[in-house]
């Protein structure tokens, strides 16, 4: 049984022996279930006959359901849409990195177009409404969505490794990104072909519920082993295995950055060094945290599932795989959260559309961001004292001048004082036939032009 459906398992029996044991067991679509050793041959009871309450079919909770899946599903294509349009919209955005993002962003989309209203509509109905073909495709959707999500988050965590612990030396060229993200959906799709060959639709004629059309998995011979092996190959390749890598390359980034010490950093470029590390700590821990926590409920109860058939029995078991399922789909719209909200271009992109403006100054792209934000690093000391030698060359400069116009100002003042000597001195001998006494003298107190008679 994959991990993206939810349907009725009717392959087994309710036979005449086990009729007293059927009883006591209830299924996941409000009917009660034999056990899967029974046989390939479906029988179902219907649940209200032997008293067992579906709580899907209460009013209150579809209408809880209905919501839930409607706001993850409004957030998750507003989230993705917005990604997906800025990185095609903005040139400075189309780095490798953002790449990878789109392709999360696309794959989440159709996570959120495929997995949420066809679950939704069986949950609430019971019924497969939707035909043939798209019993084959739908499943198949749904499992290639998920892995593709999963891989490209993997595949984003090592392509941060490679830039941040190998400082930006063996950066992924566009065309090897391309490259990745056609590896990534060929090897979904791989992985999710048995849900789309390995499927049957048919009617089953329910005892007060009439015939109702159901889509299973059928495996060969009808072989419970095939879907165990299946669905623990499943839980590795999407979860388990995913999980390890994302840790063990954030915990790499993280060990770089809390080993790495800029030489000739301090004052404010290390409290700003500090500010980024604290900063980038919090989006890779919630980036592991949220892939952990959205997926491990609903990947463990499937898994129980599919190899403890008991777990079927269960009164509740609808509701609590409902419940599993919206807790695993809201990672469909924290990842453009904490790949774009938590990230500068990604933040003023949102608030460029959001206002309608066409301002793309404060876009640019990272590697443009993270140059300057190296230079100011590198070049704030020498920036400090080229300024001090500009000041002093200033100051000298003043200094200078000062004494240029000083030396002015006394030749000036000489050539006046000069001048005026030999005037009062051609004066004094038309009056007095003679000089002064002292007016030649160039040391002598020169009177005031006021102060002559």
């Amino acid at each position: 049984m994959a991990p993206e459906d939810l349907e009725v398992d009717i392959n087994t029996t309710l036979s005449e022996e086990q009729g007293d044991d059927a009883a006591e067991t209830s299924g996941a679509d409000g009917w009660a279930l034999a056990s899967p050793e029974s046989g390939p041959q479906p029988s179902l009871v219907v649940a209200s006959e032997l008293g067992v309450r579906d709580s899907t079919k209460l009013l209150g909770v579809q209408v809880v359901l209905i919501a839930a899946y409607s706001i993850i599903i409004l957030l998750g294509v507003v989230g993705n849409s917005l990604v997906i349009y800025l990185i095609a919209r903005y040139r400075g955005m189309r780095t490798v990195t953002n790449y990878f993002i789109a392709n999360l962003a696309l794959a989440d989309l159709l996570v959120n177009a495929l997995c949420l209203p066809f679950t939704l509509a069986y949950t609430l109905t019971d019924e497969w409404s939707f035909g043939s073909v798209l019993c084959h495709l739908v499943p198949f959707s749904q499992a290639l969505a998920v892995l593709v999500s999963t891989l490209t988050l993997t595949a984003i965590a090592l392509d941060r490794q490679r830039c941040i612990v190998h400082h930006l030396e063996s950066r992924l060229s566009q065309r090897v990104s391309f490259i990745i993200v056609s590896a990534i959906w060929g090897l979904g799709a791989v992985l999710a072909c048995p849900l789309a060959v390995f499927r049957e639709y048919h009617h089953v004629e329910f005892p007060g519920l009439g015939r109702r059309a159901v889509c299973t998995e059928s495996w060969p011979g009808g072989q419970e082993r095939d879907a165990i092996i299946y669905s623990v190959s499943m839980l590795v390749l999407q979860y388990v295995l995913p999980l390890c890598i994302i840790t063990c390359a954030y915990a790499r980034i993280w060990a770089k950055l809390r080993s790495h010490v800029s030489p000739g950093t301090s004052g404010r470029a290390n409290v700003d060094r500090q500010c980024r590390r604290k900063k980038t700590t919090k989006m890779l821990l919630s980036v592991v945290v949220v892939f952990a926590v959205s997926w491990l409920p609903f990947n463990a109860f499937q898994l129980a599932s599919d190899i403890h058939g008991r777990v079927l029995d269960l009164s509740e078991y609808k509701l609590v795989y409902t419940l599993f399922h919206v807790v695993a789909m809201c990672s469909t719209f924290a990842n453009p959260f904490l790949y774009g909200w938590m990230n500068t271009n990604y933040r003023n992109g949102f608030l460029t559309v959001f206002r309608c403006e066409r301002n793309t100054d404060a876009i640019r792209p990272e590697t443009e961001l993270a140059s300057m934000r190296t230079r100011s690093l590198r070049d704030g000391p020498r920036r400090q004292l080229q300024q001090q030698q500009q000041q002093q060359q200033c100051v000298a400069s003043g200094v200078r001048a000062d004494a240029t116009s000083g030396r002015t100002q006394t030749t000036t003042s000489s050539f006046i004082d000069g001048r005026r000597k030999r005037v009062l001195a051609e004066r004094d001998v038309e009056r007095h036939g003679r000089p002064l006494a002292g007016t030649a003298d160039e040391k002598a107190p020169l009177p005031s032009v006021d102060t002559e008679g």
